[in-house]
């Protein structure tokens, strides 16, 4: 059974950072691709970025160059750095962990940017 909770949610204004972690509970975190998504009111949840166990790192076009995925395997951590945020960034924002095709889901943290 796998664990996600992300923080570091919370209010900034347009042009600001935020950086969210999601720590991994579990022995398979290092070898499991993870990603971010986003729901924002009435949207569907979308991809944000991804990283797979080796670190490559895939984003969606509307974040690229101001958002950065990472992890720290030793942690059992997967981070977002988000800069430059936009008031369209605004959503929920969870992690996920890919485990042999099988995903898992942390809660959520709210991002709101005001404009």
């Amino acid at each position: 059974q796998v664990q996600l909770v992300e923080s570091g949610g919370g209010l900034v204004q347009a042009g600001g950072s935020l950086s969210l972690s999601c720590a991994a509970s579990g022995s398979t975190f290092s070898i499991s691709p993870m990603g971010w998504y986003r729901q924002a009111p009435g949207k569907q949840r979308e991809l944000v970025a991804t990283i797979s166990s080796r670190g490559n790192t895939n984003y969606a076009d509307s974040v690229k160059g101001r958002f950065t995925i990472s992890r720290n395997n030793a942690k059992n951590t997967v981070y977002l750095q988000m800069n430059s945020l936009k008031p369209e960034d605004t959503a929920v924002y969870y992690c996920n962990q890919n485990l042999r095709g099988y995903v898992y889901w942390g809660q959520g943290t709210q991002v709101t940017v005001s404009s």
